[in-house]
């Protein structure tokens, strides 16, 4: 992988238009201006979401502990001067999964590429003892020259041996969470639930759905029941 470029002094980077939504905050596409280069960045505003600070502090953590070219690069974060905006400056990728969803369906070999990336992406992250917890086709991100990583580490769990490499907390995205997840049981949970919800976005991607479920009669409370 090579060396981060980024320096993050706000005053070098320019927000431009926003492209998405992640977890706790808007994301938009910046520039470096001093060298041109492109940077994905996610604004937090810290007022809004004060009972969450604690989370994203370990989504910080999480992203800048991660060396793995199946994983979006981390630059750094800053506070924007004169505002309760954090800034978290990413990796800027052309498009998402989702996104190729609303085109032509994925090609079979394309489909194999964009899961065995996540998987790979997940032995990293499971072999650090962490758990992603919201993996879907929205968050599978693509570059212009084909690579597939995976983004978004807002609701990401470090597995401790306090909880026998398990986690308890309810997080995620209802539809492609594991049962163990959902039932929050006092057994918890550990790095299967990320292989659960890898079953559900091939699903995704073969039947090219996206943002919702295939049997869209079948709301939340009657997939709990």
């Amino acid at each position: 992988m090579e060396p981060f470029a980024i320096d993050p002094d706000p005053t070098r980077i320019e927000r431009l238009e926003c492209i998405g939504r992640g977890s706790y905050g808007d994301v938009y596409r910046g520039i470096d201006t001093q060298t041109g280069q492109q940077v994905a960045i996610k604004v937090i505003d810290l007022e809004d979401i004060e009972d969450d600070i604690e989370d994203i502090h370990k989504e910080i953590s999480a992203l800048a502990g991660c060396r793995s070219d199946h994983i979006t690069r981390y630059f750094g974060s800053v506070m924007q001067p004169g505002s309760s905006e954090l800034l978290i400056l990413m990796e800027l990728l052309a498009c998402s999964v989702a996104d190729l969803l609303a085109g032509s369906p994925l090609p079979e070999a394309a489909i194999a590429y964009v899961l065995r990336s996540v998987l790979a992406a997940l032995a990293y992250l499971h072999g650090e003892s962490r758990i992603h917890r919201d993996i879907k086709a929205a968050n599978v991100l693509m570059s212009g020259s084909g690579e597939v990583k995976i983004s978004d580490f807002g609701v990401s769990g470090q597995l401790t041996g306090t909880l026998g490499f398990r986690r308890r907390t309810f997080v995620g995205t209802p539809y492609w969470m594991a049962p163990e997840v959902i039932e929050s049981s006092e057994e918890g949970y550990s790095t299967s639930a990320d292989i659960w919800s890898v079953g559900i976005t091939a699903i995704e991607v073969v039947v090219k759905f996206s943002g919702g479920w295939p049997a869209d009669a079948c709301g939340w409370s009657e997939l709990l029941s």
